[in-house]
């Protein structure tokens, strides 16, 4: 479950990089750093031993 959150994060931080250096996304953009930072935090709140 863990790998795959960071996968997630991984993906989502790479498009939102790729936006924001090509001017593409608008709003976009903004929201896939939210949704970023929110796993981000979720992750380092669940700790590395949590089993789901």
């Amino acid at each position: 479950m863990v790998g795959i959150l960071w996968a997630i994060i991984s993906v989502l931080f790479v498009l939102w990089l790729l936006g924001f250096l090509l001017h593409v996304g608008g709003g976009l953009i903004h929201i896939i750093l939210v949704v970023v930072v929110v796993l981000v935090v979720f992750n380092l709140l669940t700790g590395r031993g949590a089993r789901v």
